[in-house]
């Protein structure tokens, strides 16, 4: 039987009638509510039960997220779409230990008695401000679209956010950290004096007290040469011998941070033979979107999208490494762009592994390994997860010869610029523990999609994980295997193919 709104609040409202107050053990009678109430861990991690739900195809997705609607902006609307959805979401409770968000939420509802409307606009900024955008609510939950009731929790908060930057104003730290591009650019001319500043203790100080960056947070390492300028040195990319036409998105955490990254991938493609081109492109927007800075956001995913569509339509699929941007471009594009040269290009964009797996399924991808990887601990990110692919990394790993991996989908608790600010550090720490436990095995390549989560694992366990382009890279022999003193097996961040 399904229940409305209404009903699903009188049901609670029946629960409550106990004499010693309202309780959220008590509450939670359904067996699937007590499993998940006995983690005392943030996540939802393989085995947890998260892997009895699937999220529904791409093409069900139809909730309304319409920015041109006036009344999307209106703060009194939003209101009441929040509160819909929260009281649905306090009749379920399935997300109870998801983050910190759901965990704050059903706190408040019980000390409300699970009247919505109780909530104090602070109660839910509170709410909306723990929200990480990790999208793992989604894959679980049961009504999302096309049910009735047509939740989608992140939206819904993004939608939060979004008005409430609109109207109050966003933070100064949110419109510096959102434009990556620029930041990164500066960074990388001065990258080793940056490199330096980011781990001085006394300037990390004053980065707390000026832009709210934890002390403690672990930042990324910028290059001098980034991806961009040692693509731009090398002669024009051969052409291929058929087996595939991919655009390179390799989005800008690469592109400043992790150039082996794209390196990896550019020797994986001439390896075999397929064709690549580097088209024009910006970051993907969604730093602009953590800060509530959509208009910003947009003017990015127009320009990206007007280069896309043009390769697309000169038979390029586009390939992004990185799983935040890869979901970006296939679920969001469409939805703050909702033209169909954006469709054009979430339909014709690929995960790295989810497209070279699909190269393989055409008999086509050289499986003449010449180096044994070993153990791997391999972490899924939750914007692969939400993307509802499968295990495409996993996978494209194990046609390596002796290749014994082991994969937990825990999420790492960074999740953008979520993670850096001082009142969130702590508990992305907390979110990250059950993954930070997994991953210290002595002795394995620890791997992973994302190379944010990459950061926040180094932070866990002091080993930094590797990208499974590099893990393949590595065992055609195109990047030299390195051993350090604790055992971690890594790369060598050079790479120059042929």
């Amino acid at each position: 039987m399904q229940y409305s709104a209404a009903q699903w609040s009188m049901r609670l409202k029946v629960r409550y009638l106990d004499t010693s107050g309202p309780s959220m053990a008590r509450r939670s009678t359904r067996p699937w509510e007590r499993r998940h109430l006995l983690s005392t861990d943030w996540g939802v991690c393989a085995g947890s039960g998260a892997d009895d739900f699937r999220s529904p195809p791409a093409e069900a997705r139809i909730m309304n997220f319409d920015l041109n609607s006036s009344e999307f902006w209106d703060r009194q609307a939003t209101r009441k779409e929040v509160s819909r959805v929260f009281d649905i979401c306090y009749g379920c409770t399935l997300c109870h230990t998801l983050c910190p968000s759901f965990v704050d939420l059903f706190r408040l509802m019980d000390e409300n008695f699970g009247e919505t409307d109780a909530l104090q606009d602070e109660q839910v900024k509170q709410v909306v401000d723990l929200c990480y955008q990790c999208k793992l609510c989604y894959t679980i939950c049961p009504y999302v679209p096309p049910h009735e009731w047509d939740i989608d929790f992140p939206r819904t908060i993004m939608r939060a956010h979004l008005v409430d930057a609109k109207q109050g104003g966003s933070r100064f730290a949110d419109r510096i950290f959102g434009d990556t591009d620029r930041v990164g650019g500066l960074a990388s001319w001065a990258a080793p004096l940056v490199n330096w500043a980011n781990q001085n203790s006394f300037l990390r100080g004053l980065m707390e007290k000026s832009l709210g960056v934890h002390r403690d947070r672990l930042l990324p390492t910028f290059h001098s040469e980034t991806f961009a300028k040692w693509i731009r040195k090398r002669p024009a990319p051969p052409k291929g011998n058929g087996e595939g036409k991919v655009a390179l998105f390799y989005t800008c955490t690469v592109n400043y941070n992790e150039p082996e990254i794209g390196k990896a991938a550019v020797a994986v493609f001439q390896k075999n033979g397929i064709e690549y081109v580097i088209p024009e492109q910006q970051c993907c927007g969604l730093p602009f979107l953590d800060g509530g800075l959509v208009d910003r956001a947009r003017k990015k995913i127009k320009s990206n999208v007007a280069a896309l569509s043009q390769a697309v339509r000169q038979g390029y699929k586009i390939v992004a490494p990185s799983a935040s941007c890869s979901y970006m471009l296939k679920r969001d594009y469409p939805r703050f762009l909702p033209t169909d040269d954006s469709r054009l290009v979430a339909e014709n964009t690929y995960d790295l592994s989810e497209y070279l797996v699909t190269v393989h399924e055409r008999g086509r991808l050289d499986l003449g390994f010449s180096q044994k990887i070993g153990k791997i601990r391999y972490h899924q990110p939750c914007h692969l997860k939400a993307q509802n692919i499968g295990f495409k990394a996993q996978e494209l790993m194990q046609l390596i010869p002796a290749a014994e991996i082991s994969r937990m989908q825990c999420c790492s608790g960074h999740d953008g610029s979520w993670s850096v600010k001082k009142e969130n550090f702590e508990a992305s720490m907390k979110v990250g523990k059950p993954l930070f436990k997994f991953l210290k095995t002595p002795g394995a390549c620890t791997v992973t999609d994302c190379p944010l989560s990459a950061i926040q694992v180094q932070q866990g366990t002091g080993k930094k994980p590797v990208h499974p382009i590099v893990v393949l890279a590595r065992a055609y022999g195109l990047v030299a295997d390195e051993t350090t003193s604790d055992g971690d097996r890594r790369s060598s961040p050079s790479l120059s193919p042929d």
